[in-house]
Order: structure tokens, then C-alpha cells, then sequence
């Protein structure tokens, strides 16, 4: 008689930050996640459109978000078994500009995106190791506070997000692919 398998536990896997050989499992993991059944109100783009990219994206991405990288990082979990169970990316928006929907970022901050995590991987403290990743690195960069925008449907992100310690800033913005539609702010933030 065999032993019953558990199912793992978030000190079960190896967190750590792409490398650049790592490209085609960053294109295969957004890929994946390009096609779980709420990506179109988790991302911007479509899996038809990122299917489309050319290798040579993949690879800049690759370097662009790994190790090294001092303007955005991407974090990855390995599973027990090798392969990759979700990721998370933060962006460093500096103080004085404008982010991505023209508002002003009033101090250093972490700005996370692309937060995927395997269907069969969900719920078991995950997604908060991999959020406690992208924070420190955020941290060691000088950042404030982290933030994340979450579509106003997306229902088991929002959960997720606040199961990690996020809260609604009460920023509302207009969703990119549709106007009549909002995404919320949630935030992270410490004493300095």
C-alpha cells in the first residue's frame, strides 16, 4: 500500500529571480497564464498576441527582469518537482514621473505585475512567498510602498491579494482595454 502524496507547502519551493537562459520558461509560464480562464481581466494582453512575440523578446525580458536588473525584477517558484509554479513581477517607479496611466508617483515605489500562480498550486501560501520576495527586493531599492492594480471583477485576486496583507487605497482607475471598466489600487506599505 503507497504512501498518501501531500500536497505542498510554500517552504516546499525555491523562489528565486529568472536568469537569462530562463527565457523560454518565462515564455512558456506567460503563455500559460495567458490562457487561465480570468486572464483577460489579469492582463493586458491577449495569449494570441504574446504567442506571437519573437524569441527575441522573450530573451530581453529575460535580462531585463532577472537578476541584475536594478528596474524590475521577476520572481519565480519552483515546484518540488522542477517545474514553475507561478510568478510575480515588480517594476521600480520613481518619484517625480508618471506610471503607466499618467499619474503622478509621488514617491519610490514597487509596482507589481504579471502575478500568476498555477491553478494546482493556489492556497497554500504560495503567492504570499513570492509577494514577500518581490517586496524585499523593493525594499533594498528604496521603495516605499509596493502597489498593484487588480480589475474590479477579479474577485479571487482581490482575496488573494489581501490574504498577502495588500489594501484598496480607494485609487480607481480606468481599465486600458475598456473604459466602462475599473482596476483598484491595492497597496503595501511599511514605516520607513
Amino acid at each position: 500500500m503507497s504512501e498518501p502524496v501531500s500536497a505542498p507547502t510554500s517552504g516546499d519551493y525555491v523562489i528565486r529571480a529568472i536568469r537569462p537562459e530562463d527565457w523560454p520558461r518565462v515564455k512558456q509560464l506567460r503563455l500559460d497564464a495567458l490562457r487561465d480562464p480570468v486572464a483577460h481581466l489579469a492582463f493586458l494582453e491577449t495569449y494570441e498576441e504574446a504567442a506571437a512575440r519573437v524569441d527575441a523578446f522573450w530573451q530581453d525580458r529575460a535580462v531585463g527582469s532577472g537578476e541584475g536588473s536594478m528596474a524590475a525584477r521577476q520572481f519565480i517558484a519552483e515546484a518540488p518537482d522542477g517545474s514553475w509554479a507561478g510568478s510575480v513581477t515588480v517594476l521600480i517607479e520613481e518619484a517625480g514621473t508618471k506610471d503607466w496611466a499618467g499619474y503622478p508617483v509621488e514617491g519610490r515605489q514597487g509596482h507589481v505585475v504579471g502575478v500568476f500562480v498555477r491553478p494546482e498550486h493556489r492556497g497554500n501560501g504560495l503567492l504570499k512567498s513570492l509577494f514577500d520576495a518581490g517586496v524585499a527586493w523593493a525594499r533594498e531599492r528604496g521603495a516605499q510602498r509596493v502597489r498593484l492594480l487588480v480589475h474590479e471583477d477579479n474577485a479571487r485576486a482581490r482575496g488573494a491579494y489581501i490574504k498577502a496583507g495588500f489594501v484598496p487605497s480607494g485609487v480607481v482607475v480606468p481599465f486600458i482595454k475598456d473604459e466602462a471598466e475599473n482596476e483598484l489600487e491595492f497597496v503595501l506599505e511599511w514605516l520607513s
